[in-house]
């Protein structure tokens, strides 16, 4: 879905990037420069970005276009870069990996994994969802495992994919953001019952940052 410039260099659809924390999982917490490339046939019905959906609508940045605003916008402070979406894997990211290496940022991705892995990472969150499920070669690859939870039928879901990460694989369960009332408490006597998963909150959304 991405093309080339007349320099060769790969032009990204880029629906959004920002400079803030990052509110969920493992890096929680932590500075982070965000970049939403647009364009996801995951098709999730609780998706707060559907208007990441279509590739088509979003302004087409070359990679170098996309490094140099990051430097500008985080000069000196080498955030991590997070690469999401939208689903990113519809993209290759080679060139934009291979950049910001080179640029001397870490690159972390979230990711369905429904699509082949390209890129470079230093950390993997695979968030899984039923609508369209991961490739099997991605599940080992995962430093994070993230699932949110709708309802409770998502907890079986979940124990089905944690018996097959890698053994230092970071498990969370995630409330669904407008059922978080209703789900929270579950998620809590969940893992008290099973303590190898840790919770995951959208404290962006708690503090009110992109």
């Amino acid at each position: 879905m991405s093309t080339t410039d007349s320099n060769n260099n790969q032009l990204l659809p880029v629906m959004e990037h920002f400079y803030t924390l990052q509110g969920e999982g493992y890096h929680q917490g932590k500075a982070a420069y965000f970049v939403r490339l647009g364009g996801c046939d995951v098709g999730c019905v609780w998706c707060d970005v559907k208007e990441s959906w279509d590739a088509n609508i979003h302004p087409k940045m070359t990679v170098e276009e996309i490094v140099n605003t990051i430097e500008s916008n985080a000069p000196n402070k080498k955030p991590i870069v997070v690469i999401t979406g939208g689903e990113p894997l519809m993209h290759n990211l080679d060139q934009l990996t291979s950049s910001l290496h080179q640029a001397d940022f870490q690159t972390n991705i979230e990711t369905s994994g429904a699509h082949p892995l390209s890129g470079n990472w230093d950390w993997i969150c695979l968030s899984p969802k039923k609508f369209k499920a991961p490739l099997p070669e991605i599940l080992p690859l995962a430093n994070e495992l993230k699932i949110v939870i709708f309802n409770t039928s998502d907890f079986e879901w979940a124990a089905t994919y944690a018996v097959q990460m890698n053994k230092q694989c970071k498990l969370y369960l995630q409330p669904e953001w407008d059922k978080a009332n209703i789900v929270t408490p579950l998620i809590i006597e969940y893992i008290k019952q099973h303590p190898q998963w840790e919770l995951s909150l959208q404290i962006h959304k708690y503090i009110n940052v992109p």
